[in-house]
């Protein structure tokens, strides 16, 4: 593969909003509340910001189209600003362009920031987007939890697991959630619950129940990177760095052919692949020291353990039943609590994903942080199982 971007980009600043019902809140005030934390965090001034990249998915409600929003809400010094949107994984879309841009030299300093205001649609989901010329004709009933429920299905028929197991396993998975985001206070979700609770919940699309799927919220999230040099000569120390991004797209295999079962997905695993070659990891079940991953649904969690190599293929659902990827498992995972608790506000998921990670790294994710981590992972899906896009990237300590 190519050379790759492997330590040679250093991450300088990152920001988060408090996510949740944001009804004093537009979007642009939702950027400036991510941008201040992020340029504190990276102590730099506004005119050392080269190039900037702006996620954001359903412009259509209030955001709007281009980089002017973005440029206006923080007061930009008219630097490009180039808006990215690619699904639910627009977030990682807006990191990758401004990593590359330093990566290569085109820049010094680049920002990236995501956000989405969904609260005032009037939606109670997320509101209905252009679908395109022909997605009617080739998928034309679905419905994300349709589309996830028929993941589950396959992932039981093709594995053998028995449907009480497996709705007992995306149980906990959610029940893991809950418990890590009572201890995030930027999460929109802060309360624990039960497997009972899950178990006895109002189906949505069997086996998923309502807390099966994750919320609409409002937020935004931001990052700030450079090169490690430049970092340096500021004075930054215990530099985290970015190991590896790597984007896979589906190609119409997986909804057009017979040869995908509807058990997995196919461009995770791709993703995955080339991250771990990029950055030098061989072992990810047990050089990876923790993960957020894209659960849009519960068992969307549980199948990508699989799917990033992390739990053996069919396994999935016994790691997870036994507590390996708990707060105090061999890989945590949704150490913030995930888009289960803080919702999905499509623009900044992907950023927000990335902000947990990096305050590990840093050793400033306070009650929740965990003990020495090396490696974290961000998983971030757009689509569905049988038409999506997949980002997967790795950041870690310097040296690593």
């Amino acid at each position: 593969m190519a050379q790759g971007i492997r330590d040679k980009v250093a991450i300088l600043g990152m920001g988060c909003s408090k996510f949740g019902e944001r009804w004093d809140c537009g979007p642009d005030d939702l950027m400036v509340e991510a941008y201040i934390e992020a340029m504190s965090d990276a102590g730099i001034e506004p005119s050392q910001l080269d190039a900037a990249w702006f996620s954001t998915h359903v412009d259509e409600m209030g955001t709007g189209k281009g980089g002017t929003p973005m440029s206006i809400a923080l007061r930009l010094p008219n630097i490009a600003v180039t808006r990215v949107e690619n699904f639910c994984a627009s977030g990682s879309e807006a990191f990758r362009g401004a990593v590359y841009a330093v990566a290569s030299g085109a820049a010094d300093i680049a920002i990236a920031l995501g956000v989405e205001k969904l609260k005032d649609t009037g939606y109670g989901g997320l509101p209905v987007a252009n679908p395109g010329t022909l997605t009617p004709q080739v998928m034309p009933n679905g419905s994300a939890p349709g589309n996830f429920a028929q993941l589950a299905s396959a992932y039981r028929a093709k594995h053998g697991v028995s449907k009480d197991d497996l709705k007992r396993a995306i149980a906990h998975v959610s029940v893991k959630s809950h418990a890590n985001g009572v201890k995030n206070a930027k999460a929109h979700l802060r309360k624990a619950i039960t497997v009972d609770q899950v178990l006895n919940a109002p189906m949505i699309a069997e086996p998923l129940g309502l807390f099966d799927c994750c919320g609409v919220s409002d937020g935004a999230a931001c990052a700030i990177v450079t090169t490690p040099e430049i970092a340096k000569a500021m004075g930054k120390k215990n530099l985290t760095m970015v190991k590896a991004i790597q984007l896979s797209v589906s190609n119409g295999y997986e909804s057009q052919y017979n040869g995908w079962d509807g058990s997995h997905f196919h461009t995770a695993r791709i993703a995955a692949g080339k991250a771990y070659r990029e950055a030098g990891i061989e072992r990810p079940r047990e050089q990876i020291s923790m993960i957020e991953v894209h659960d849009c649904f519960s068992i969307t969690e549980l199948v990508t353990m699989e799917d990033l190599f992390i739990s053996p293929e069919g396994q999935g659902w016994r790691d997870v039943m036994d507590g390996f990827y708990d707060a105090d498992g061999g890989v945590p995972c949704q150490i913030d609590g995930g888009l289960k608790c803080f919702g999905h506000p499509i623009g900044a998921s992907g950023l927000r994903m990335l902000y947990e990670m990096y305050l590990q790294l840093q050793g400033r994710a306070g009650e929740r942080q965990l003990k020495d981590p090396v490696f974290g992972m961000t998983h971030n899906l757009g689509g569905a199982p049988a038409s999506n896009v997949c980002s997967v990237a790795i950041i870690g300590q310097e040296g690593a």
